[in-house]
């Protein structure tokens, strides 16, 4: 059964948590307007039906389901990343990637799915079975799966709760089933106590919860910095992320130099 796009933009806004009187305010309309819109007394302009999501914050792919409820063409195309319309976005990615090295940085799309990576992730991947780095490889998975990254990080459970809450923040905005389904598998695996005990403390004070992970010995600090492109105007752009892992503490950023020289 099609759904409307008043129904849908009613979930839009109790998910938001956003009155129709506020979200006429907002979108330069009336309460009743929004009203009519909602119970299908009024139908929307294409322009009424971007505007109301802007202002809910839709994320592109979900604006296309209202305005095809609407009963308007898609706005947002939803281009490969491997189309040759891509060829400038990619190699941007990829030089921005490489000029980051030594230190790890990584693209992922809406579901984590790494679309592109540096020689720093790569490092950190080192010794992993083979089923986790099957292509496609995702993010989070090889992050908190006990045979993957997990055994590895020593502040594991500060971290996991880091991830999972992005993950629920993330799934507060979208309607992403692939992404709940992800969340549901990776929050469900087990967590083992580290040996030894809590991280010890260290001298460097950190400005940020830090990614503290063993390699070859060694602990390695990384804070984490996620980018994303400024008003994307297609499906596949507009759910891609940029995470770079910045060096936390001094003697991670000359092993990482040291690699490099």
């Amino acid at each position: 059964m099609t759904t409307s796009v008043g129904a849908l933009l009613r979930t839009w806004r109790k998910r938001r948590g956003i009155s129709q009187l506020e979200l006429a305010g907002r979108a330069d309309s009336s309460s009743r307007h929004i009203s009519f819109v909602e119970n299908g007394r009024s139908r929307p302009s294409e322009e009424m039906v971007l505007r109301l999501a802007d202002h809910l914050d839709v994320p592109v792919r979900d604006r296309n389901a209202l305005l095809v409820a609407a009963g308007y063409a898609p706005r947002y195309a939803h281009t490969p990343l491997d189309a040759p319309a891509m060829d400038a976005l990619r190699e941007g990615l990829e030089r921005l990637l490489t000029g980051y090295e030594p230190y790890p940085a990584l693209v992922v799309d809406g579901t984590y799915t790494v679309v592109a990576a540096n020689r720093g992730i790569a490092m950190l991947l080192e010794g992993l079975p083979e089923h986790l780095l099957t292509p496609p490889l995702n993010a989070v998975r090889i992050t908190l799966h006990p045979e993957g990254l997990a055994p590895r990080i020593h502040n594991f459970a500060q971290w996991r709760g880091h991830v999972l809450a992005q993950m629920e923040r993330q799934l507060a905005l979208s309607r992403s089933e692939p992404l709940r389904a992800l969340y549901e598998e990776v929050s469900a695996y087990p967590v083992r106590e580290r040996p030894g005990g809590a991280e010890p403390r260290r001298s460097v004070p950190y400005v940020a919860l830090p990614l503290v992970i063993e390699h070859e010995g060694r602990l390695l600090s990384f804070v984490s910095s996620v980018s994303t492109f400024n008003t994307p105007m297609d499906v596949t752009v507009a759910e891609l992320a940029i995470e770079t892992m910045l060096p936390a503490d001094p003697a991670t950023a000359k092993y990482l130099r040291s690699l490099a020289d």
